[in-house]
């Protein structure tokens, strides 16, 4: 059985384009990053741009905090093209978005929405951050004082609508997508007072937002909802999935858990994250959010999606752990097998200790490579014995030879 067929199948969208990028049904999880130079330092932001996109990176996020960052992005996507090729761009707007989100909107193919900032509007003289980090009786009491009445919130509703329309004006007339990127850290006031601290907000901001959208007849949209903590982000993304089944809405998802950190620990927090709701059907594009380079970030979306059966990029190796019926130096031998067969994009192959659980393990690989007593391996392909009491110090190179009878081998660029 495939792994696809494991679990959920994948949620049905309707698909965004972003340039020539499908995102949604139909089509495969995109995987995108984020540049890290300060984008009026253009050299740099347009070698970052291309490095990221070489490493495998589809689309390439930029910000834009200043109106003069978004007209930057005209000359940035000019150079991309001229020294290297065309790079599906995206514009991160900020605070108080309006006219930078319809200047960026002229030169890249996505600009990216907050709406908890995009119209940063006070309620009276109290604060959002009132509300944060309360608890229990404190907050439902805070929550209380600061409620907004009909009025209030149609008036803020409105801002919303004045604010957004010119953007979505020229979304349609150079046919560009838009992402509503909602950040648990960055609700709005509105939305804190009313639905609290919690999944629920942020779902509710996202809704709104399209609706204004829908409005308009523009729908050429994806919706992130984005959290540093796992629970947080898994169970506002289920819910997004459940209230926009229940208004007919089927609008792609980008997952991705924000401000992860960096090392071991990082990729292991957005991989349960972006895993949990890929294997739920749920999710269209992503992005590994580190604190470190963003080209770091490729291998991991890569890794997420190869692992779930999503999109296959390069050899699976099935290795059991080390134990004592291990017949040889498993790390070593992995390690060789590996260092030969590693551009061969598309197979699996198994490396196994031993006959005890090794064919049985590896019976999906299209190869596999078991250890044997006195020194010897067995050679498979797929459950069938091709060759045995091979040495294991020509173990490689039988493998080797069995992939060119086969005519699956190809030599290392």
């Amino acid at each position: 059985m495939k792994s696809m067929e494991l679990f959920a199948q994948r949620r049905t969208t309707t698909p965004c384009r972003v340039g020539p990028i499908m995102i949604g049904s139909g089509h495969p999880v995109v995987v995108q990053s984020m540049v890290t130079e300060e984008t009026r330092n253009v050299p740099a932001v347009v070698e970052q741009v291309i490095h990221l996109h070489r490493a495998g990176c589809e689309m390439v996020r930029v910000t834009t905090p200043s109106l003069n960052d978004a007209k930057l992005c005209e000359e940035i996507a000019a150079k991309v093209r001229e020294q290297y090729k065309y790079v599906p761009l995206t514009a991160d707007v900020h605070h108080q978005g309006s006219d930078i989100a319809v200047e960026a909107a002229k030169h890249v193919d996505e600009v990216r929405l907050n709406p908890g900032l995009f119209v940063f509007k006070r309620h009276g003289t109290r604060k959002s951050t009132d509300i944060r980090g309360r608890e229990g009786d404190e907050v439902e009491a805070l929550r209380a004082e600061m409620a907004y009445g009909e009025d209030e919130w149609a008036e803020e509703v409105q801002a919303v609508e004045d604010s957004i329309r010119p953007v979505l004006e020229m979304c349609q007339k150079f046919d560009r997508a838009m992402r509503i990127g909602v950040n648990h850290g960055s609700l709005s006031e509105r939305m804190l007072v009313t639905y609290g601290d919690t999944p629920e907000g942020m779902v509710q901001s996202a809704l709104e937002y399209l609706r204004i959208c829908e409005k308009f007849n523009y729908r050429n949209l994806n919706i992130s909802l984005k959290a540093s903590r796992v629970p947080v982000m898994v169970a506002a993304n289920r819910l997004m999935v459940q209230r926009m089944d229940e208004v007919g809405m089927r609008y792609p998802l980008h997952l991705g858990v924000t401000e992860a950190g960096d090392g071991d620990y990082a990729r292991i927090k957005s991989t349960a994250g972006i895993a949990t709701l890929l294997m739920e059907g749920i999710g269209d594009t992503i992005r590994v959010s580190l604190s470190e380079d963003p080209v770091n970030e490729i291998p991991v979306c890569y890794d997420i999606l190869q692992a779930l059966g999503l999109r296959k990029t390069k050899v699976e190796y099935i290795a059991c752990p080390s134990c004592g019926r291990t017949k040889f130096n498993l790390p070593q031998v992995l390690h060789e097998v590996r260092n030969a067969t590693s551009h061969l994009v598309g197979l699996d192959i198994a490396v196994m200790g031993c006959i005890v659980n090794g064919p049985g393990e590896m019976a999906d690989a299209d190869y596999g490579y078991v250890g044997a007593a006195g020194g010897k391996i067995t050679l498979y392909r797929k459950r069938e014995i091709v060759k045995n009491n091979v040495p294991q110090e020509n173990g490689v190179a039988e493998l080797i030879s069995l992939l060119r009878t086969d005519g699956v081998w190809q030599e290392p660029v």
